[in-house]
C-alpha cells in the first residue's frame, strides 16, 4: 500500500475492497495513446436516457479548438479507461498531473468497481529517507474524481471537486509521461461521454440528484437543492423544536414556485445570548463558500469565557444578496433593537453590500485570519513564495502604525515585484476592512485574531464535514449545543467556586481576581506576568492632560529571541483615558501590559472602572438583564409578544441565579412551581 493513500476502504458482503498497489506504474509501462492525440468536439446526440459528448482522438492538436469539458456529476464513460483517459487530457489543459488514489475490486472476480482519480498534489508525503530527500511538490490538494462501475456497465462519476489550492500550471505537455493513458493499439480513439440525465428530489428533470455538485456549479440558485426528504426533515426539525424547546424562533423561505429557498432558527438560549453577547458577531458562512453538502450558515458570538456561542442558524440557497438580506432581516426581527457593534465576515462584496444596508450602526470587517489563510492558495505559484510570505506576516502583525504598514507593503510590492498581482492588489484596496492598524477605534472582544497563529473556527467543526447529510446534522444539532452549554456550565461553576492563584504581587492582578471568569482571568494575568519583559516608561511629550509615554519591550521574535520594541501610551489626567498603540484593549478586551506599566508608573493603584468590562464578569449573566425592546411602555401593555419577551427575561434570570448551588436551584424550583400555580389560579377565577 502507498505511504500517501490514507482513505479508509470498507469491506461489504461479496465485495472485497482492494488499495490499489502499482496500478499507476502498471499502466505507465505499456504502450499507449499520448495526450496529444486527444482533441475534443461538442456534438451532443439525442437520447432518451443519455446526452453524448464524442472526444475525438487525433494525432495533432489545434490550437483554435475548444478544451475539454470539466469533470461534473452523472458524467459516464463506456470503460474505465475511457474514464481515465478524458481526466488526463481534461488535466494537461487546466494544468495539472494526475495520479491514483485509490481502486475497489471485486472479491471474486477481481474486477474493477470504482476509483479515485485525483490531482498530483493531493496529500503530503511521508519522509522516509532524510538522506534523499526530493522537492515537496504536495500540498494536499482537494481536487479529485470518483467513479463507479453501474449497472449499465458504463463508469458514472459519483463525487466531483475541481477546486485546487495551488496555482495551476500553463497547459501540461512535457510534465506528462508519454505514455501516461491507458495502453491502446490504435493511433486514435473517441471517447464518447454520457451524461445522465436524473430526476431530483424535487420532481425537476435534468438536474443532478447530488446537492452540494449542484450548489458548486450554480451560485445562483433560487432554492436550496435538497435530497429527498430533506425538505420534511427540515420542517420536522423545526417545529420538533418549537414544541420542546420555549421561545425558539424560525422562519422559512420559499420561492414562488413552493420551493424552499432559505430558513431561520433561534433557539431559546441563542435568544437570550444576543442579549448578552451580540456586541460583536461572526458570520460563519465557511460551508456555504465551500460547497458543502449543507449550505449551512452561522451567527456566532463570544461569552462571558471567551466561548463561541450560537446565535443563529440558517440554511441559504447560494451566495447571493437576497438571501442574505433575508437572513439578516428575519434574524433582527427575532431580536428587536439588537445591532451588533461589530460584524466579521468572510471578505466578500456581496456582504459587504448586505450589511451596510441591514446594519448600518454596524462596523463591518473581514476576518483577518481568514484572509491569511488564503495565502498560500493565491500567492502560492509565485516565485520565492516563502520570502514574499514572511513580508506579508510581517507588514500584517507586526506593524504598529498605519505609515508602516504600508511602507512594508510597499516594499514587499516592490522587492519581490508582484505590483501585477491582480489579489495583492484587491486586498491592499480592502485594508481598511482588515488590517489591524486601520482598526484600533473598533471593538471586536477577542474574536478578530490579530495576533500571527490565532484562527476563527466554525462553530460547528467537529460536527459538519464536507459530505455530512443534512438530516444527519439536524440529528447532531442538539447534542452540539448541549455540549457547547455544559462547557459554559462547567465554565460558570469553576469561576465561581475556586479563586484563581495569583502569581505576583501586583495590584492590577488582585483586583480582577475576584471579577473576572477564570479563562479571562488568565488572558489578562499573562500581561500582568508579561509587565516584567517591559522597561524603561518614559515620558516622551506633554499637551496640557494629555501625556504620551514610551515603553521598550522586549518582544520575543523568531528562533526564540526577543528584541527591544518601542510602544507609545496615551494617558489623559482628566479623564483617566489610556490607550496603548497597540490597542489591545480593543482587540481583546482588557489592558495590555504596556499600559498597565503607564498606570503604574504614574502611581496608579488600581485598574479604572472604564477598562473593566461587565461582559467578563463571571456573574455577568446573572446581574445583567438583556433589554432589546425598543417598544414603549404602551405597546408592552397590550401586546402579547412583548409579554412573552418580558417574562422570558425574568424567568432566565431566576434560571441563572437557581444554577448557583443546590440551595438555590431548590428555592428557585419552588418560586417556578408556586408562580405557575398563582398564573393558573387566574383562569380559574376568570372563569
Amino acid at each position: 500500500m502507498s505511504e500517501l493513500e490514507g482513505e479508509k476502504l470498507v469491506t461489504l458482503d461479496g465485495v472485497d475492497s482492494q488499495q490499489r498497489q502499482g496500478e499507476e506504474e502498471e499502466e505507465e509501462e505499456g504502450g499507449g495513446l499520448k495526450v496529444d492525440d486527444i482533441s475534443v468536439c461538442y456534438d451532443q446526440l439525442p437520447d432518451k436516457e443519455c446526452q453524448v459528448i464524442e472526444l475525438d482522438c487525433q494525432n495533432d492538436i489545434s490550437e483554435g479548438r475548444k478544451e475539454f469539458p470539466a469533470p461534473a456529476l452523472a458524467m459516464e464513460f463506456e470503460s474505465y479507461d475511457d474514464a481515465y483517459s478524458y481526466y488526463i487530457c481534461y488535466a494537461k489543459e487546466v494544468g495539472f498531473c494526475v495520479r491514483v488514489k485509490n481502486s475497489w475490486f471485486k472479491r471474486n472476480s477481481k474486477e474493477k468497481y470504482g476509483a479515485v482519480l485525483c490531482c498530483s498534489s493531493q496529500g503530503f508525503k511521508r519522509t522516509k529517507d532524510v538522506n534523499n530527500l526530493r522537492k515537496e511538490t504536495r500540498t494536499g490538494c482537494p481536487a479529485m474524481i470518483r467513479m463507479k462501475l453501474v449497472e449499465s456497465q458504463r463508469w458514472r462519476i459519483c463525487e466531483v471537486t475541481l477546486e485546487h489550492n495551488h496555482v495551476l500550471g500553463a497547459k501540461i505537455h512535457k510534465s506528462i509521461k508519454k505514455n501516461s493513458l491507458p495502453s491502446s493499439d490504435a493511433e486514435g480513439k473517441t471517447i464518447k461521454v454520457y451524461h445522465a440525465l436524473v430526476i431530483d428530489t424535487e420532481g425537476n428533470d435534468n438536474l443532478n440528484s447530488n446537492a452540494r455538485d449542484d450548489r458548486a456549479f450554480s451560485k445562483y440558485s433560487n432554492k436550496l437543492n435538497l435530497r429527498k426528504g430533506d425538505t420534511q426533515a427540515i420542517y420536522n426539525f423545526l417545529c420538533r423544536m418549537q414544541l420542546t424547546n420555549p421561545n425558539f424562533f424560525y422562519l422559512m423561505d420559499f420561492n414562488d414556485e413552493g420551493h424552499l429557498r432559505n430558513a431561520l432558527w433561534v433557539d431559546a438560549k441563542s435568544r437570550a445570548a444576543c442579549g448578552y453577547f451580540s456586541d460583536v458577531i461572526y458570520f460563519d458562512n465557511t460551508y456555504l463558500v465551500n460547497k458543502y453538502e449543507i449550505p449551512l450558515v452561522a451567527l456566532v458570538g463570544i461569552n462571558h469565557h471567551g466561548q463561541s456561542v450560537l446565535l443563529g442558524c440558517g440554511l441559504l440557497a447560494g451566495e447571493i444578496i437576497e438571501s442574505y438580506k433575508w437572513l439578516f432581516r428575519t434574524w433582527i426581527k427575532c431580536i428587536p433593537g439588537c445591532s451588533p457593534q461589530t460584524i466579521i465576515t468572510d471578505r466578500c462584496k456581496v456582504l459587504q453590500s448586505v450589511i451596510a444596508e441591514v446594519f448600518p450602526r454596524s462596523h463591518h470587517c473581514f476576518g483577518l485570519s481568514l484572509v491569511m489563510k488564503k495565502v498560500p492558495e493565491k500567492l502560492g505559484g509565485l516565485h520565492n513564495y516563502d520570502a514574499i510570505k514572511k513580508a506579508l506576516i510581517k507588514a500584517v502583525y507586526e506593524t504598529l502604525k498605519v505609515i508602516e504598514f504600508d511602507a512594508a507593503w510597499g516594499f514587499m510590492i516592490q522587492h519581490f515585484r508582484v505590483n501585477d498581482n491582480e489579489w495583492l492588489c484587491s486586498l491592499y484596496e480592502d485594508r481598511v476592512h482588515w488590517a489591524p492598524v486601520y482598526l484600533k477605534d473598533k471593538f471586536f472582544a477577542g474574536m478578530f485574531a490579530t495576533r500571527s497563529g490565532e484562527s476563527i473556527s466554525p462553530f460547528f467543526d467537529k460536527y459538519v464535514h464536507k459530505q455530512t447529510p443534512l438530516k444527519e446534522f439536524l440529528d447532531k444539532y442538539e447534542l452540539a449545543l448541549y455540549k457547547k452549554y455544559k462547557e459554559e456550565s462547567l465554565a460558570d461553576i469553576e469561576s465561581r467556586s475556586s479563586s484563581p492563584l495569583l502569581k505576583t504581587k501586583c495590584s492590577f492582578e488582585l483586583q480582577l481576581s475576584s471579577m473576572y471568569t477564570r479563562e479571562l482571568f488568565t488572558k489578562f494575568q499573562l500581561e500582568v506576568e508579561e509587565m516584567f519583559s517591559c522597561f524603561g516608561t518614559m515620558q516622551l511629550h506633554v499637551d496640557g492632560p494629555i501625556i504620551v509615554f514610551l515603553v521598550k519591550e522586549r518582544v520575543l521574535i523568531e528562533g526564540n529571541k526577543r528584541e527591544i520594541k518601542d510602544f507609545e501610551v496615551v494617558y489623559s489626567k482628566t479623564s483617566g483615558e489610556i490607550r496603548c498603540i497597540c490597542c489591545c484593549f480593543n482587540f481583546y478586551g482588557y489592558l495590555c501590559r504596556h499600559a498597565l506599566c503607564v498606570l503604574n508608573f504614574i502611581g496608579v493603584e488600581e485598574i479604572p472602572p472604564k477598562y473593566i468590562l461587565s461582559r467578563w464578569n463571571k456573574d455577568y449573566k446573572r446581574f445583567c438583564i438583556p433589554d432589546h425592546n425598543c417598544c414603549s411602555s404602551d405597546d408592552t401593555d397590550t401586546d402579547p409578544i412583548q409579554w412573552s419577551n418580558r417574562l422570558f427575561r425574568s424567568a432566565l434570570q431566576v434560571v441563572e441565579e437557581g444554577v448557583i448551588s443546590l440551595d438555590h436551584y431548590k428555592v428557585a424550583l419552588q418560586a417556578l412551581e408556586e408562580s405557575l400555580h398563582q398564573v393558573r389560579d387566574v383562569e380559574h377565577k376568570q372563569e
